[in-house]
């Protein structure tokens, strides 16, 4: 009975050993794919910001000139609609 007991407890101490070591696997794991998601998360904070940085430049610099381009093509047909009212 003895043997048999010392043999199942080598048998439950096996097996904590390899569950442990499966534990630790699955932290090394879980701590890489952190770093990764936070590798992650840093990227896409950056590219946001030259989002921001171009949506800025196309409110402050694009859309007046694509205005001015705009009102210069229509000035010749409003310039000829007002002549026709007037006449």
């Amino acid at each position: 009975m003895s043997d048999e007991v010392a043999s199942l407890l080598r048998e439950i101490r096996d097996n904590q050993r390899e569950a442990i070591a499966l534990q630790r696997e699955h932290m090394a794991l879980a701590a890489r794919q952190f770093e990764r998601a936070e590798r992650l998360q840093d990227r896409a904070e950056t590219l946001q910001s030259r989002v921001g940085h171009v949506q800025k430049f196309a409110a402050y610099v694009l859309l007046p000139v694509i205005l001015v381009a705009l009102a210069l093509l229509l000035w010749p047909y409003l310039m000829y609609a007002w002549w026709w009212v007037t006449q």
